[in-house]
């Protein structure tokens, strides 16, 4: 099982909100320099989340991806404002490993076939929810019509993916836990599901770690790891 550290990038720095929209917090200044403190320390993988192009629509720091992407030697996986098969491609040849989709994931289902037809498992869909119900542009908006968590994933099934990221926006950054119950049901699906949001302790990785055998693929931790609730190592051992 995979334990992932995020490098969340507004504005040139690496920040944590709560729920995706309050009490931003920075934490450094050069988002370069942080991957690379988190590949030093084991990392096998970094989630890189681009939150001016979650906000905007439009992916705004393809070229700081494309310069952790040379300056790391594991893969990263990027998303926040990818809406086009054109800013796929860009990514993918900047270097990054994995590209996220999100709203426009949600929003264009021949977008989407087309895309995983186009690019496979260079891609990955984000399922971004707050109580069963998926949430698009950048947290701050519900679907249209009205998507549930878990019916979206078996789509994404039935489209060929066999994994899928969720996070639990409402207990994104606020060090209350994870949302175990939800990440079941997910898992119900038939997708290996990297599962976010929530992670305060060392308890909830080892809580977290026996849905491995259920197709938990991995563990995307942010704030923990910046407030030094532990270090990644520690959560490595037990992963």
């Amino acid at each position: 099982m995979l334990i992932i550290p995020a490098v969340d990038i507004q504005d040139g720095c690496v920040v944590r909100f709560v729920q995706g929209r309050l009490n931003k917090k920075v934490y450094s200044k050069d988002p370069v320099k942080t991957a690379k403190h988190w590949a030093r320390q084991g990392a096998k993988l970094i989630h890189v989340v681009d939150l001016d192009g979650a906000n905007t629509g439009v992916a705004k720091n393809i070229s700081l991806a494309q310069e952790i992407a040379k300056t790391v030697d594991i893969p990263i996986q990027f998303g926040g404002g990818v809406r086009t098969t054109e800013t796929i491609k860009t990514l993918l040849d900047a270097g990054v490993s994995r590209v996220i989709l999100g709203t426009k994931a949600v929003q264009d289902k021949v977008f989407l076939q087309k895309a995983f037809k186009e690019f496979k498992d260079r891609i990955i869909v984000s399922i971004d929810a707050k109580d069963g119900q998926v949430f698009i542009q950048g947290w701050q908006a519900a679907a249209s019509v009205e998507v549930d968590a878990q019916e979206f994933a078996r789509a994404l099934k039935t489209t060929g993916f066999t994994q899928a990221i969720y996070t639990d926006i409402s207990k994104d950054g606020t060090l209350k836990g994870p949302n175990i119950m939800d990440t079941k049901r997910l898992l119900k699906t038939g997708l290996s599901i990297i599962t976010s949001g929530g992670i305060a302790s060392l308890e909830d990785i080892q809580k977290l770690k026996v849905l491995e055998n259920d197709g938990l693929a991995g563990i995307i931790v942010g704030k923990a790891l910046y407030e030094g609730k532990f270090t990644l190592s520690q959560a490595l051992k037990l992963a």
